[in-house]
């Protein structure tokens, strides 16, 4: 009975595994775009960016490489001093709580970003689902499948719902979400996820 209780329990692991094969690459899995957004909407502008996220060590990283990414697109990026926006945002349709700042400096847009784990890998190869419950202000989920008996070193993979807010208006201008597989790097996965990102924006004519 033990051996069939392992057999089972090796199984499903296996199971999880290559059912989440498909995400090995960091991508976009979903964009929405205004039809009032502009051509080249974004060409020269000033944006305030933020990403909203529960651990500041993440929030740096995640803000560092879009402010990079952004101004090699030609875009004067602000962000905010510690301390000066939420770190997660309230409830709501917009990112209201980012437009005084932005216009006191002269932004034309904001890009906020909340970012989530998707999935978290163990050493032993297995993939647990994290089953994100949703993006809009808020990341949670339950794991699907448990880590295999004696543990191992998990490595972690991220999500990103990224908004462009225009500042004038208020509206909603793009929406995009991506996610990367799991990774020990949180660096690197940064780095694809803000390409990724804003690769879509670029496509989508904001730059």
């Amino acid at each position: 009975m033990p051996h069939v209780i392992r057999s089972k329990t090796v199984m499903a692991a296996a199971l999880a595994a290559a059912a989440l094969a498909g995400c090995a690459t960091t991508q976009v899995d979903a964009q929405w775009r205004s039809i009032e957004l502009p051509a080249s909407y974004l060409r020269n502008s000033t944006m305030l960016v933020s990403c909203e996220t529960g651990e500041d060590v993440v929030k740096r990283i995640c803000e560092d490489q879009l402010g990079a990414d952004l101004r090699a697109r030609g875009v004067r990026v602000i962000v905010a001093a510690p301390g000066a926006l939420p770190a997660v945002a309230p409830a709501g349709p917009t990112d209201v709580q980012y437009l005084p700042l932005a216009r006191e400096n002269g932004a034309k847009a904001v890009l906020s970003v909340s970012v989530g784990l998707a999935s978290q890998t163990v050493s032993q190869g297995v993939s647990l689902g994290l089953g994100l419950g949703g993006f809009g202000r808020s990341l949670g989920g339950g794991v699907g499948v448990s880590a295999p008996i004696g543990g191992g070193q998990v490595s972690q993979g991220y999500a990103a719902s990224g908004r462009v807010t225009d500042v004038a208006s208020g509206r909603l201008m793009w929406t995009a979400r991506a996610s990367s597989p799991a990774s020990s790097d949180v660096n690197q996965q940064f780095v694809e996820l803000s390409k990724s990102m804003l690769d879509a924006a670029a496509a989508a004519g904001l730059f």
